[in-house]
């Protein structure tokens, strides 16, 4: 249960990243507001994973698919470039988050 919780926890990361960067710097209400209600819900849902999670597991798995549900937001919905080495390093990231799932 404490792994579909992370997941959702880094969904909720993506949600956002997605809304601030929509946001422009703050300037649209309804976007800034989203992105505070998905930071709190996204950081309510680690703490609850890390209390069955180790840190050094559950930060970086967050992070992992936070930091890919970004790039996959940014390359498809702002049009930001996925050339072969950026898509290189985001499966170097889900490898990273996969190591440390067997791992644990």
């Amino acid at each position: 249960m404490a792994w579909f919780i992370l997941l959702i926890s880094g969904l909720f990361e993506v949600v956002w990243a997605t809304a601030m960067k929509s946001s422009d710097g703050f300037t649209k209400l309804g976007l800034s507001i989203l992105t505070g209600v998905a930071a709190l819900i996204g950081f309510w849902l680690l703490a609850y994973a890390m209390k069955y999670l180790p840190l050094g597991t559950a930060y970086p798995v967050w992070l992992g698919i936070g930091a890919i549900g970004t790039f996959v937001f940014g390359v498809i919905w702002f049009g930001e470039p996925a050339s072969v080495l950026r898509v290189a390093s985001v499966g170097l990231i889900l490898a990273g988050i996969i190591g440390l799932k067997v791992a644990s």
